[in-house]
């Protein structure tokens, strides 16, 4: 028969090492799973409650939305000539007022030069006429004339005083037409790609534009809402309950900076849809949004008063899709309820029927309880810490047996 040696003294500290690292090994697993906590055959289970309270929930709304530029300038010329040089960059900023393009004037040129000759004929017409009325004057009082002949005179004053407006007219529509050859941005922004190079033939007011020139700081969104929901929103804004700040969440998921202030003007309901169109106005000094970009519109629509709400571990759906929850009651027994939710505010839900202020709601060893069942219940986060607790002790107490003289 084989003899089993005994362990050696030296060995035992080692031997104590391994089991408490064993015992590590079970407590860590122990936290993985839920595990009840071992108790005396009929006692009360441990559950972890919190207590139901009045809060204050927000209303946030996530609608969808469309990015477009606050202000859109087609740029067309207002003459006809060939182009001479183009005087920007494309997707460049132009400023309101820099020169863009620059047509062939010269035949603008001689029309201004036209109407500035016949403007000094008609000045000089004027100018004789009004020397041959005053000489009238004298030759009248002498009855050198008739007065047929001095009123004669007299009306062709007043004609070549008209001739000299209508010169004058003429000289300032040419110098209009001339300035017009020198095509101007007529709003600050960012300049699109010219669909014209140097040497195209341009006409005035063609359907074709040369450029557009978009302003993209700030920029407005447009985000559709149904015309019942903006009624209330009108109302909850115009009784300070509702925000008018607009946070705007990008197609990558990311969050503009600056939020948008929403508006309420100059806003129609379609009548195929039954929506509206609401809009925004939000900053972009960044030049990060575009035009045509779809966003989300986060809106806080309101804040719901005094309403209840428990966190979404402690409701279950019944195999009928029923929102079921456990509740200690009294004598601290356990009772099953069917709740009404209305929606999820963060982790949590709003129960508009099913919980009163002050229930108890069981949100930790649900899988413990039963209804009907006596539990203990204590605050939640403490139930969950017991089976970590005893196998801690159990580690220790096996470790020190591992570590004990024989």
């Amino acid at each position: 028969m084989r003899r089993v040696r005994p362990t050696p003294p030296s060995h035992r500290p080692l031997i104590a090492t391994a089991a408490l690292l064993l015992m590590a090994g079970l407590l860590t697993a122990c936290q993985d799973k839920p595990a009840a906590a071992p108790a005396a055959r009929g006692a009360p289970v441990e559950v972890g409650v919190v207590t139901v309270s009045a809060h204050d929930a927000p209303l946030q709304l996530e609608l969808p939305g469309r990015l477009s530029a606050s202000q859109v300038a087609e740029i067309r010329p207002q003459v006809g000539g060939l182009v001479l040089k183009r005087l920007f960059t494309e997707g460049a900023v132009v400023a309101a007022g820099q020169p863009l393009y620059e047509l062939d004037a010269a035949s603008l040129e001689a029309e201004r030069a036209r109407a500035a000759a016949a403007l000094q004929k008609a000045q000089a017409q004027f100018a004789a006429s009004r020397a041959k009325v005053a000489r009238d004057a004298e030759l009248l009082r002498a009855n050198f004339i008739s007065q047929a002949a001095a009123d004669d005179n007299a009306a062709v004053l007043r004609q070549g005083e008209a001739d000299v407006a209508v010169a004058r007219a003429a000289l300032d529509a040419a110098q209009v037409q001339f300035r017009r050859a020198r095509i101007v941005a007529p709003i600050g922004g960012r300049i699109e790609v010219s669909t014209v190079s140097a040497g195209a033939l341009v006409t005035a007011n063609q359907t074709q534009a040369l450029t557009t020139i978009q302003q993209l700081d700030p920029m407005h969104v447009d985000i559709v809402q149904s015309s019942a929901e903006l009624l209330a929103l009108r109302g909850q804004v115009e009784g300070q309950t509702a925000s008018r700040q607009v946070q705007l969440v990008l197609e990558d998921g990311s969050v503009h900076p600056q939020p948008a202030t929403l508006q309420f003007s100059g806003v129609t309901v379609d009548r195929g849809t039954g929506t509206v169109t609401l809009r925004a106005v939000v900053p972009n000094p960044q030049g990060s949004l575009l035009p045509g970009m779809v966003v989300q519109a986060r809106l806080l629509a309101g804040i719901d008063r005094g309403v209840l709400l428990v966190p979404q571990q402690g409701v279950t759906r019944s195999p009928t899709g029923d929102a079921t929850a456990l509740v200690v009651g009294e004598g601290n027994k356990v009772e099953r309820r069917r709740l009404q939710l209305a929606r999820a505010v963060g982790n949590q839900w709003l129960v508009t029927s099913g919980l009163k202020v002050g229930d108890r709601l069981i949100v930790e060893g649900l899988q413990r309880a039963r209804a009907g069942q006596t539990v203990t219940p204590v605050a939640a986060g403490a139930a969950a810490s017991a089976p970590a607790r005893v196998a801690a002790q159990v580690a220790v107490k096996a470790a020190a047996g591992a570590s004990a003289p024989r």
